[in-house]
């Protein structure tokens, strides 16, 4: 006769299980060990898909003498991709239950990102725009749903806060239909007009009761994004490089423009997280104002590959541009960024005016370069890395000196 294994008895330890369906209530912002979780990680990766596309097309009008048209059609793409991450980014950090429905309607709005995707170059080369405004009327009819579960448990302020969240998002989707049904010259004005009102429904949203955001976890999840539109960057170059030299045989040509790239992804990433920046963030009034800021950081991040591809084409003779116009696809992105991080991150801790002053000096030194010929990209990540070294002599000159708070600040 067989006898059947005696059961295990469960550790007294080991966490309770959890049930499939939980209320979707605040978490709290003073937490401990919040990290972000697989499903945000893959929710990053999934949108970066959207981002090289909307880059792919950048590089094509940039590289066929329509520079213009391509940062326009760009930024457009770019602000709907951004702002659906960004919403959900806030509003994870402030409601993630994680279960089972949570789950499955974050998942239709990664769905909805790559309808966008699939609509991109159709809205760059004949601007039709019914596919990227279907895949974001996916994700923002998901964001509304996750608002109005947590307004069903809420009260109070609370309550009318994420009621006014999923009715803003709600009537903003509407107003992004100007898109697909206006005539083509007044898209540019609906952009416009849909981009602030969207940017005023969290300014309305929170003015009385504000959530719960995590600062740890916000500036994790915005350092984890800014890691891999840069990861995308160098992916752009490297096939751009790798193509160049299979159909031209121009490595002598392409190589200055590899290491100059190089140089300048790894400076970005360098200053982007030398600076401790959770504990900027305490009040909504600072959070927003770096939250929004993002959108230049992220864009500009990701056009430096795209302006990357577009060096490598000039070089072997592929892009109906000037030497200095496809430098300056590289070198202006490379400035918007260093400036940028400064206003949002550096110049908060930064002591004394020459720490103050090396990333807008190096962002005008930057430009500069853009006017050095074969030489623009390797001399830009020259300057950027010059940056980096200049920041951490600094660093260490304050520490010899003996001044650790301003050592703290300068290494930061």
């Amino acid at each position: 006769m067989m006898s059947s294994s005696p059961a295990v008895p469960a550790s007294p330890h080991s966490p309770p299980p959890l049930r499939p369906l939980r209320r979707l209530t605040a978490r709290g912002r003073d937490e401990a060990h919040r990290v972000a979780s697989p499903l945000e990680l893959f929710f990053d990766l999934c949108f970066v898909v959207a981002i090289a596309q909307a880059g792919v097309e950048l590089v094509h009008s940039v590289a066929a003498g329509h520079p213009g048209e391509g940062v326009l059609n760009y930024a457009m793409q770019f602000f709907a991709i951004w702002w659906a991450w960004m919403n959900f980014t806030w509003f994870s950090s402030a409601y993630d239950n994680d279960d089972v429905l949570y789950r499955i309607v974050t998942l239709v709005q990664i769905a909805g990102v790559l309808v966008l995707a699939a609509g991109i170059s159709q809205a760059f080369t004949d601007h039709d725009y019914l596919v990227v405004w279907l895949g974001y009327v996916i994700m923002r009819l998901a964001m509304a749903a996750q608002w109005l579960r947590a307004a069903r448990w809420a009260r109070g302020a609370e309550r009318t806060m994420a009621l006014r969240y999923a009715g803003g998002v709600l009537l903003c989707m509407v107003g992004w239909l100007g898109l697909v049904v206006l005539p083509e010259p007044a898209r540019a004005w609906v952009f416009l007009v849909m981009a602030i009102a969207e940017m005023c429904v969290p300014l309305y949203a929170e003015k009385d009761y504000a959530t719960s955001w995590h600062p740890h976890h916000i500036a994790e999840r915005f350092g984890l994004f800014t890691i891999i539109v840069l990861g995308e960057t160098i992916s752009a170059a490297t096939v751009a490089v790798k193509s160049a030299v299979a159909e031209h045989d121009a490595l002598s040509e392409l190589l200055p423009i590899a290491a100059g790239g190089l140089l300048i992804v790894f400076s970005a990433w360098w200053i982007y997280f030398v600076v401790p920046i959770q504990v900027h963030l305490r009040s909504n009034r600072q959070s927003f104002l770096w939250g929004y800021g993002h959108y230049l950081i992220f864009a500009s991040a990701a056009s430096i590959g795209a302006g990357l591809e577009v060096a490598v084409e000039e070089a072997v003779g592929k892009a109906h541009l000037s030497t200095t116009a496809a430098s300056a696809a590289v070198t202006i992105p490379t400035a918007l960024y260093l400036l940028t991080v400064w206003t949002l991150h550096s110049r908060h801790f930064k002591v004394g005016l020459a720490q103050q002053l090396v990333l807008p000096v190096t962002a005008l030194l930057v430009l500069c370069c853009t006017f050095l010929g074969d030489w623009a990209v390797p001399a830009a990540g020259v300057v950027s890395a010059l940056a980096v070294a200049t920041g951490t002599t600094l660093t260490a000159r304050a520490a010899g000196r003996g001044h650790p708070a301003e050592a703290t600040a300068a290494a930061s």
